[in-house]
């Protein structure tokens, strides 16, 4: 069900007034005129002999009231101005608080605090950022009748005094027009400048990344001639454009190899992505613990330590990044250890299920509230890139241990994600058809303009 309280617009009171008050004064006048012709009338009335004298002086007195009559008339306010919305638009200010704008507006203190009560996304209104915009409306009684807020921007809240004079809350889903768009690149520079060129916004790319981020490490793996094609929503409301939804399906070519991601959204909503044939692209691993850093110094057995100028084993990889990059937990799991550990500086290690563990060393700092025995999700922000213990730089050392066994994170194979239950499997092909195919149409549209491009540089 959705609610709308539409704000009413301001009422034009001036100009009302105004057009009451020219009409008064018309009805004046046109009162003057007849009371002037009524005068006429009596004095001829009253000059008429054949008439009998008692019978013109009640013409006279019946004349007489209908003038004061409508001149009362003309002095009234028949058509009264309408009063003015009760509703109010405020744009929160830099570190303005709820009860900061309920104060401004008139409203008590304690009715700001009962309303972040009222739910959980009511309890927003706590962290209220520059440029949101609340609309209020009053009571006669200078109380809160009704609050709107629109959040996150898909939903709103909805707040409003019931007829038992208590406070609710109900937030509805804001209505949108899905509308599909296209874009297609290829990497010449990076995938963000070349993703950019094609059209897409940063969180598209992100989105893609994220995507195929299990199978190709965008920090090392990227060729100039990769190529990516991508089927988005945009969303619009009222014919205008609000932003870019999510990606519906998208394919890039890395090193000639095809990976292909097709959304598929379960009956809770939730959305997940696979491959053409139902497996999860999704693995229990992401290959990077940090985006688009450069590796600096790879898994190597043999390799002389940069300050100890002595052969010691490098059992993971190196990523240059700059200092305060967040860390991201590749797996899920739960903190092992979380501390000063000599060399490592400070250190991670966080236990996947009962064969992997991964370490994470010479962060800068902790995230918040991070503990030993704290459960993580995968791309969770454990930390952030320092130069602590002994590193020449700030950067993260990453590794990766199979039952205690030291692998390559770059090269190590992992696990895969559950594919997508075979009850669902069937229809799921039969819906993606349509947008494999424009894969494909987009894919040959790419594969004949590179032909072209070659045709054209040959002498």
């Amino acid at each position: 069900m959705r609610i709308d309280y539409s704000p009413a617009e301001l009422a034009p009171r001036r100009s009302v007034k105004r057009s009451v008050l020219i009409a008064s004064l018309c009805a004046v006048l046109l009162a003057a005129v007849a009371s002037r012709e009524g005068v006429a009338k009596r004095q001829s009335v009253s000059a008429d002999p054949a008439l009998p004298a008692d019978i013109a002086s009640a013409l006279e007195v019946q004349n007489d009231a209908a003038f004061t009559e409508a001149v009362q008339a003309a002095l009234a306010d028949p058509l009264p101005a309408p009063e003015p919305s009760d509703w109010v638009t405020v744009e929160v200010q830099r570190g303005q608080t709820l009860s900061q704008i309920f104060e401004t507006q008139g409203l008590g203190f304690s009715e700001s605090i009962a309303v972040t009560k009222l739910s959980r996304d009511a309890a927003r209104l706590k962290n209220l950022r520059a440029g949101d915009k609340l609309q209020l409306r009053k009571s006669p009684e200078s109380r809160l009748a009704e609050l709107r807020f629109e959040f996150d921007g898909s939903n709103t809240l909805h707040v409003r005094r019931d007829a038992d004079d208590r406070l609710e809350a109900v937030t509805t889903a804001i209505e949108f027009e899905h509308r599909q768009a296209k874009a297609v690149g290829v990497i010449e520079n990076s995938l963000f400048l070349d993703g950019q060129r094609a059209g897409l916004s940063n969180r598209l790319l992100m989105q893609m990344a994220e995507m195929f981020g299990y199978d190709i490490d965008f920090a090392l793996d990227l060729r100039i001639g990769d190529r990516f094609g991508v089927i988005y929503e945009e969303l619009y409301r009222d014919g205008e454009k609000l932003r870019d939804g999510d990606i519906v399906a998208a394919e890039f070519v890395n090193r000639g190899r095809s990976f292909r991601a097709l959304r598929f959204i379960d009956g809770d909503g939730n959305a997940a992505y696979y491959t053409p044939e139902g497996e999860s692209i999704r693995k229990a691993f992401l290959r990077t613990p940090v985006d688009f850093a450069r590796i600096s110094s790879r898994f190597n057995p043999n390799r002389r330590h940069p300050i100890l100028n002595t052969i010691r084993a490098h059992k993971g990889v190196d990523y240059a990044a700059g200092a305060g990059t967040p860390i991201r937990a590749t797996a899920d799991g739960k903190v092992e250890f979380i501390g000063v550990k000599g060399g490592y500086g400070r250190v991670v290690i966080l236990k996947h299920g009962s064969q992997y563990t991964t370490l994470y060393a010479h962060m800068s700092r902790y995230r918040s509230g991070l503990r030993n025995g704290s459960p993580v999700r995968q791309g969770q922000v454990i930390g952030y890139v320092g130069a602590s213990g002994l590193a020449t730089a700030p950067h993260l050392h990453y590794e990766f241990r199979v039952n205690g066994v030291h692998k390559d994170p770059v090269t190590v194979p992992l696990p895969r994600a559950n594919p997508l239950p075979r009850s669902a499997l069937a229809q799921w092909k039969a819906e993606s058809a349509t947008v494999l195919a424009q894969l494909d149409a987009m894919a040959e549209q790419q594969l004949a303009r590179s032909q072209a491009d070659l045709a054209q540089q040959e002498p």
